[in-house]
């Protein structure tokens, strides 16, 4: 499926209006199941639907026990219906919905115990050559205008790059990529176009990713999350300027 489509509308400026051919971002709503019997549901823009999935399973704590990616079934249509076989069972807890603009669920998870240990340190020049070089991934949002992306990089090459309309969408599937790729989360950064909230920080801090940079804002229950989890954060990465709001000893000046 692709992740955006052609529409016709109508363009004003000023006193005159004009039909036109616009690009929009593509909604559809995925339906998860465990073994045939329904979760929940999600919306999000219809790609890397496997990745998404499991970074979901993983992030939310979903699952507890034995479950099987490769097995899991997708059926494409005006919803996305999703099964997994699993001889785990079905986490039972508290659920949240998200800050996300696409509305998520969140399940309301406990922190890791310990700081997170992980001793990389990145240079600011690179963070802020990196960070360019994942801005000019976001073919679908110099499109659309209507998604938010997210990256891993170790700070040499990109990892793992995800376009979704939901930030928390597109950190889920970077994060389930590499989960079926094997590639370690140690040493490495997460970047994301949009806000960093709360949930954001959360998903990286289980994970063990050590930086978390985004060209918007942090929230202040992330930057605390952050402390408690030894997580930094990197906020307002535009052009030459960027804020640490914690951990800053990852960052080289």
């Amino acid at each position: 499926m692709k992740d955006y489509k052609h529409i016709r509308i109508v363009k004003i400026k000023e006193n005159t209006s004009v039909e036109a051919d616009d690009l929009i971002a593509l909604e559809r709503r995925v339906k998860i199941s465990v073994n045939g019997k329904y979760l929940l549901s999600l919306y999000c823009t219809p790609l890397m639907i496997r990745e998404f999935v499991v970074g979901v399973i993983h992030n939310e704590g979903l699952i507890s026990g034995e479950w099987c990616a490769d097995r899991m079934s997708i059926e494409y249509g005006d919803e996305i219906l999703v099964d997994i076989p699993a001889s785990g069972t079905v986490t039972e807890g508290e659920r949240a919905v998200t800050s996300g603009c696409a509305g998520g669920i969140s399940f309301v998870r406990p922190l890791p115990d310990s700081l997170l240990s992980d001793s990389s340190s990145f240079h600011a020049d690179t963070v802020r050559e990196i960070f360019r070089e994942f801005q000019k991934k976001s073919e679908v949002y110099r499109l659309t205008g209507g998604v938010h992306s997210a990256a891993l990089t170790d700070g040499k090459t990109i990892l793992a790059f995800a376009e979704d309309i939901g930030r928390h969408n597109a950190v889920d599937k970077v994060i389930g990529y590499c989960l079926l790729e094997n590639i370690p989360f140690e040493g490495s950064m997460m970047l994301a176009s949009g806000r960093l909230s709360s949930e954001i920080v959360s998903k990286c801090a289980r994970s063990r990713i050590p930086v978390v940079i985004s060209r918007a804002a942090p929230t202040s229950l992330a930057i605390e999350i952050a402390g408690k989890t030894g997580v930094t954060i990197v906020g307002f990465m535009r052009g030459d300027r960027m804020n640490v709001y914690s951990c800053s000893n990852r960052i080289i000046v």
